[in-house]
């Protein structure tokens, strides 16, 4: 006899009976995605990486003879991942640290045995969990590859991870490499500098306005490898909305062009791959002192 307290696992900790089929919101979920990366005018080689994907989870039945009613013939869930690395360090270090950042963190969620594919506050709080662990993880891998080879010693990365799932989305930072989203005509920084210069700020000792020329601007109180004896993960929760553009950028960028700049590029209807270029000729047109790196999405989301 059939009783439903037998489906009960910890997955499902509820009877199943009367399920409905889920919603494949996410997958309805369109981005127009380009990125550029300039080595600047100054510097002799380009420590910046960035990297964007699309990843899901996808069902197509073959062959069935259970009601079309009761079981989708196809189902998909999609996510994105944009993450920008400014690295730094004598010699190659830097241009070392970034990638070896990026790749570590790519080969983590890859041999994870799960995805977390569907949100509730639970999963968004264990995928915030997750965020931190995998940067920890990364951290000490850069390391370790520094200890190995003395002429990498001190090595370190900025990076910026935006995660977006439907209309959340999910922001993780170690460093000044920021992340903005644009809408409705306005710019918003999701994400707060790493620096001493922003440190002083926090505590009121100088103006925000001042941290832009503070002398201090440029030196990080956390990043990923490095001399760094601590690392803080800054996670951050938030949504998006149909027409929605996100910003992540390294610090060539923002030291280059204000936040003013990017807003008027970023208010002209134009493809993500055509604001790219804009943007970075903007930095290099006022000088260019530095790597420069951005990642564009546009999002389109469905009624």
């Amino acid at each position: 006899m059939f009783d439903p307290r037998d489906v009960e696992t910890a997955e499902f900790p509820y009877p199943q009976l009367g399920l409905e089929l889920p919603r494949e919101a996410s997958s309805k979920v369109q981005i127009d995605v380009a990125a550029l990366s300039d080595p600047g005018k100054v510097r002799e080689r380009n420590e910046d990486h960035f990297y964007v994907a699309r990843g899901g989870r996808r069902a197509t039945t073959l062959v069935t003879n259970v009601p079309a009613a009761d079981i989708p013939s196809q189902f998909e869930e999609t996510a994105y991942l944009l993450v920008v690395a400014d690295g730094m360090g004598g010699h190659a270090g830097g241009e070392v640290a970034s990638r070896l950042a990026i790749a570590t963190l790519i080969n983590i969620i890859l041999h994870a045995p799960d995805w977390i594919m569907r949100l509730d506050d639970e999963q968004a709080e264990r995928l915030m969990d997750r965020a931190v662990a995998r940067y920890r993880a990364i951290h000490k891998a850069l390391q370790e590859r520094a200890r190995l080879d003395p002429a990498l010693r001190g090595m370190g990365t900025t990076m910026t991870a935006a995660y977006s799932l439907g209309r959340d989305l999910f922001i993780a930072q170690v460093g000044d490499s920021r992340a903005y989203r644009f809408r409705d005509g306005t710019l918003q920084l999701l994400t707060r500098d790493q620096t001493h210069a922003q440190m002083l700020a926090n505590e009121g000792l100088i103006r925000q306005q001042d941290v832009a020329r503070h002398r201090l601007r440029h030196v990080l109180t956390s990043a990923l490898g490095g001399l760094q004896s601590q690392l803080r993960t800054e996670i951050e929760r938030t949504t998006l909305a149909d027409g929605d553009r996100l910003l992540l950028c390294s610090d060539g960028l923002t030291d280059m062009v204000d936040d003013g700049e990017i807003a008027e590029v970023l208010k002209r209807e134009v493809r993500s791959e055509e604001a790219c270029r804009l943007l970075v000729d903007r930095a290099l047109a006022n000088g260019g002192k530095d790597n420069v790196t951005v990642v564009l999405a546009r999002y389109s989301m469905p009624d």
